[in-house]
């Protein structure tokens, strides 16, 4: 009478039949998290190759001779339109900044004689005043498609919410923002503008 409770304990625990259960109810989450977080960097990539793909396009159509704010208006909806036959939800915002040369656009800081070097434009040192405003600016950057042979810097920023509700989970932000530019220099239709000299105050 007292073997058998003894021959049931042991023949329990050699019986593994739940095991497979157990074992998928643990691993099924992480192994599902990973599928997703993959499926949500391929779609964050292929955004990001159309968005560049339309932004390349659009941005060699913007610097013809031809283009006007309106027609740059139309190119923009076109962009945002293709941009939501994939992401519905995306919102998509355009900027155009215009500079006199590659130089500059890359610099972006406007030109002055830093006669104490102080890497500062004080009271009395000259500059070029870039954007026209009257004040010695960081960013000397025109709003807008520029003129006549200035360089011009597109961008396309695409916001959407993820898919996939992992992305916390791998200490990243539920909202995506993917930026595609392009530089170009506008065809040489007209006499380019130049920037008059400042004084810094």
């Amino acid at each position: 009478m007292v073997m058998r409770p003894l021959l049931i304990n042991r023949s329990l625990g050699r019986d593994t039949s739940g095991a497979t259960i157990v074992e998928f109810a643990v691993v099924a989450p992480i192994f599902i998290g990973i599928i997703m977080f993959i499926f949500d960097m391929g779609f964050m990539a292929y955004a990001r190759s159309i968005l560049s793909g339309e932004v390349n396009a659009v941005g060699r159509a913007s610097a013809l001779e031809s283009a006007t704010d309106k027609s740059r208006a139309d190119m923009d909806a076109r962009v945002a339109e293709k941009v939501r036959l994939i992401v519905p939800d995306g919102a998509v915002t355009f900027e155009r900044e215009s500079f006199n040369t590659y130089g500059l656009a890359q610099t972006r800081v406007e030109p002055f004689v830093d006669a104490n070097d102080n890497d500062k434009c004080d009271v009395g040192e000259s500059y070029l005043d870039l954007n026209g405003n009257s004040r010695f600016d960081l960013n000397g950057a025109r709003a807008g498609a520029g003129g006549a042979r200035d360089v011009v810097i597109y961008t396309a920023t695409l916001r959407y919410a993820r898919f996939f509700p992992v992305a916390e989970l791998f200490g990243m932000e539920n909202d995506v923002e993917i930026q595609a530019r392009t530089i170009l220099k506008n065809q040489p239709f007209d006499q380019q503008s130049q920037p008059m000299s400042g004084t810094c105050a």
